[in-house]
């Protein structure tokens, strides 16, 4: 099922006021208020995230709210200084915050509780459009993603691997929805995101205006892997992502589920429970969490797995 802007809003805004009644008196394992910090309104994590409030205020009892923010960046900011709970990251953001490098000037007291799926780049172009490959790019007005974004860290790596100097293009540093209004207006001629298959924003974008992915191809992954500790796969868009009929080479990156240190054992393994119990109905409505795997869930390298994740995994069975 499509989810707009306007449903998606006005579900989280509804899950607010949610509140289940518990069974017996023991207390909720969570707090009674918690924000998770998601994305744009027209990517994954936004929509992932809506999912996820709408399940732990029903089975907590609890008053979640999706905090829309710019992205990996953002939310890993937000989990580790408390104004959320939860956040969605990229790993290669996640592992810049526990190390304290890139956007971080300090490590972030954070972990994972989960690998949840790959998010593929995309390289986004209107389909009359005289770019063909990456190092086109150069002196064109291009959006890397919004300030704070995993978007805009990948994009940067990408330009600098394929050859193109960041410096180099108007970077107009939109987040996903302005990036798709400003390709459509003809204000700018290509923009970078990196999300799950499908992104709810690109579907529309590629029902509506005919346009086309440029490829990152192997060589170009290569080097961003030598410069940047291998987090990164060489993929493909598959024929048939976003109604295309051919195959568009790519890299992907893992993303993460993260919490702050101090956040209790009990609580890790309520959430993680929750989680899994409920990922077939958030497939339903979020194709990429049909990827959910608790075998594969426990690979957050180089970020460390909270131990109550820990816990978790070696306590549940699939």
């Amino acid at each position: 099922m499509r989810q707009t802007r306007r449903s998606i809003a006005a579900r989280a805004l509804a899950i607010v006021a949610v509140i289940a009644t518990l069974a017996g008196c023991a207390p909720s394992p969570v707090p009674d208020r918690f924000a998770i910090a998601g994305g744009g309104v027209t990517g994954v994590y936004y929509s992932f995230g809506a999912e996820l409030a709408e399940e732990y205020s029903a089975r907590f009892g609890a008053a979640v709210t999706v905090d829309e923010t710019n992205g990996s960046v953002d939310n890993l900011q937000r989990v580790g200084d408390g104004r959320a709970l939860l956040g969605f990251a990229q790993s290669d953001a996640a592992a810049d915050a526990v190390a304290g490098a890139g956007a971080f000037p300090e490590p972030l007291p954070v972990a994972a509780i989960a690998r949840l799926y790959d998010e593929y780049v995309h390289v986004v172009v209107r389909s009359d459009s005289d770019l063909a490959r990456l190092a086109d790019l150069e002196g064109r007005a291009v959006s890397l993603g919004a300030s704070g974004s995993g978007v805009n860290l990948v994009a940067r790596r990408v330009l600098d691997a394929a050859g193109v100097s960041p410096a180099d293009v108007t970077d107009e540093e939109l987040g996903l929805a302005e990036s798709i209004a400003a390709l459509r207006a003809g204000d700018i001629e290509a923009f970078f995101w990196v999300g799950g298959l499908p992104t709810p924003g690109l579907t529309e974008l590629f029902a509506d205006t005919p346009s086309r992915l440029l490829s990152i191809e192997s060589a170009t992954v290569e080097r961003v892997n030598a410069e940047h500790g291998g987090v990164y796969r060489l993929a493909e868009f598959p024929i048939g992502a976003y109604g295309r009929a051919e195959a568009t080479a790519t890299m992907t990156v893992p993303n993460y589920l993260m919490v702050a240190d101090s956040t209790s054992d009990d609580e890790v393994v309520a959430l993680l429970a929750s989680l899994f119990d409920s990922r077939s109905r958030i497939a339903a409505d979020v194709p990429a969490a049909a990827l959910l795997d608790r075998r594969q869930a426990i690979f957050t390298d180089p970020v460390s797995l909270h131990p109550g994740a820990v816990a978790y995994y070696r306590d549940a069975r699939d």
